[in-house]
């Protein structure tokens, strides 16, 4: 499975795509399989994301998890003030 991240022009906000748009929570993201490269170029010419990449990502039951620990981070939210936290559920370690 393939995400896209990349972060929000106005705000900062780590987005990832939906499919139709982007959202701040990594539930709500889509695999975007192949066509992540020509997503990436469209959103980013459009200025819809700065600094758009891809992740490779798995499915569970609570939703994609990103594989690295690295975008797990980035997906749950500042790990040293879980009050902060976008979605605190999300692993910041694989089991």
């Amino acid at each position: 499975m393939i995400l896209l991240t990349g972060n929000d022009l106005a705000s900062g906000d780590v987005i990832w795509w939906t499919g139709s748009g982007w959202s701040r929570h990594v539930g709500e993201a889509v695999d975007a399989g192949s066509e992540a490269d020509a997503i990436l170029a469209r959103e980013s010419a459009a200025r819809n994301v700065n600094a758009g990449y891809s992740v490779e990502a798995e499915a569970t039951a609570s939703g994609p998890l990103p594989l690295h620990i690295k975008e797990r981070i980035r997906a749950s939210g500042p790990t040293v003030r879980t009050d902060l936290a976008i979605n605190a559920d999300i692993p910041i370690v694989k089991a």
